[in-house]
């Protein structure tokens, strides 16, 4: 019998690229965790150290511009280096559909390259998210200068920017934590990230995920956020979902997302009530009219009565609040903090100050707000340019019945959807 051959494949070309030594590290840590399904790809003015990388694929960038050595925290010679190795860059970047680029910002490789390299990237047509660190603060203030200049730089070349901070890996481990360890955490951070969503497009599914799912929710998108939990037991679906919005690393919530998509996974007794379950947790805070995506996949690699739940949220605009002025609403308006009631939050915001652009709005949203692209598992850093402006807010205003007992979740409607066309 005859071999029926598709007219096109069916997969998705994904390639990682590591810039810089950091870069290196961590797809180095990603290739010892077996991440399948990705090609990996080592970027790096250093010779010395892109020769010991376990990448199949190496790119020694700025021959001539650095002379196999490092660029030494000097990003104009970083992009230099790329510059001059355009021609080779574009022939390995050339034909994926999703590109990833990971490093450390602060020294001079990455910060310098990983734009140049990202902008490259999109002109070839791939959806291209980056995901680097920034540097601990131990490592000195023209570091942590040079890595904000950086990131400012590579936000209008992706599709979708994740910072992790590196201080914040301090919050979750003991002082007896070597520094290799906690290097180590960082880079596994980077992987879940990178792991989190090239395994919604190469994963089979009894929900199916693709690519066009993926870039739907992350195609020009800025701020993104990626989660990731794992839980057994009883309440698993709830608690993972706990986990995939509120690591231990994540500052700000979710609120106010517009853009997502959501994966639940695990053995083949994952139940319907278990995914309301997860849906109601996950969705409460997002924008009421936003884009929600679902899959469900049976995956053998994860332990017996486990279930992993993956978020991805984008769509953040000018008018997410942060966490402390979130908090001083709820306690002028005895808002019940269970509730988390973010739409209702913002509702008495925009109707006290009189609709946007009011000048008295500018305290929480909007022009107050310097939206920084600083995200770990989905975290905002927000910094408030006038903190010496008083809160606006009447006392005397309540929520109306209605806003405060809303109705339980039922099925959600995108996942009846799903299950129909099944």
């Amino acid at each position: 019998m005859p071999q029926i051959k598709p007219e096109a494949e069916s997969f998705t070309s994904i390639k990682v690229v590591g810039v810089g030594g950091g870069g290196l590290n961590a797809i180095d840590h990603m290739i010892d965790a077996g991440l399948k399904g990705v090609e990996f790809i080592a970027v790096n003015t250093d010779a010395q150290d892109l020769h010991y990388c376990k990448a199949n694929e190496k790119i020694h960038i700025g021959k001539n511009a650095t002379r196999g050595l490092g660029a030494g925290m000097d990003p104009e010679l970083g992009r230099q280096a790329a510059e001059e190795s355009k021609e080779e860059l574009a022939r390995m970047l050339d034909g994926a559909d999703m590109v990833f680029i990971t490093g450390g910002k602060g020294g001079g490789t990455c910060t310098g390259a990983a734009p140049f390299i990202a902008e490259l990237a999109r002109s070839l047509g791939a959806l291209t998210i980056a995901v680097v660190t920034k540097p601990f603060s131990f490592e000195g203030s023209q570091r942590a200068q040079i890595a904000l200049e950086g990131i400012e730089d590579l936000k209008g070349n992706v599709d979708s920017l994740i910072v992790i901070h590196n201080d914040r890996v301090l919050n979750i481990i003991d002082r007896n934590t070597t520094l290799n360890k906690a290097f180590s955490i960082v880079d596994n951070i980077l992987l879940q990230a990178v792991q989190g969503i090239s395994d919604l497009i190469t994963l089979p599914g009894i929900i199916n995920v693709d690519f066009a799912d993926v870039r739907a929710i992350m195609k020009n998108s800025g701020a993104a956020l990626i989660g990731v939990g794992e839980a057994s037991g009883d309440d698993r679906a709830v608690e993972a979902a706990k986990m995939a919005i509120n690591s231990p690393l994540v500052e700000m919530s979710i609120n106010g997302a517009r853009r997502l998509l959501f994966s639940i996974s695990g053995g083949s007794d994952i139940s319907m009530s278990e995914i309301n379950k997860a849906a109601e947790v996950i969705t409460t805070s997002i924008d009421p009219d936003a884009k929600i995506i679902f899959g469900a996949f049976n995956d053998d690699k994860i332990k017996q009565g486990v279930l992993k739940i993956t978020i991805i949220a984008t769509g953040f605009d000018r008018e997410i609040i942060s966490d402390n002025k979130i908090r001083e609403v709820r306690e002028i308006y005895k808002i019940n903090d269970d509730k988390n009631d973010f739409n209702s939050i913002k509702k008495i915001l925009k109707d006290e100050d009189n609709i946007k652009g009011n000048e008295k709005a500018n305290n929480f949203i909007e022009e107050d707000i310097d939206l920084e692209a600083d995200i770990l598992e989905g975290n905002f850093e927000i910094n408030y340019n006038n903190k010496n402006k008083k809160s606006n807010l009447s006392k005397n205003n309540s929520l109306s019945d209605n806003e405060e007992n809303e109705d339980e979740l039922s099925i959600p409607t995108f996942i009846r959807n799903k299950m129909k066309r099944k």
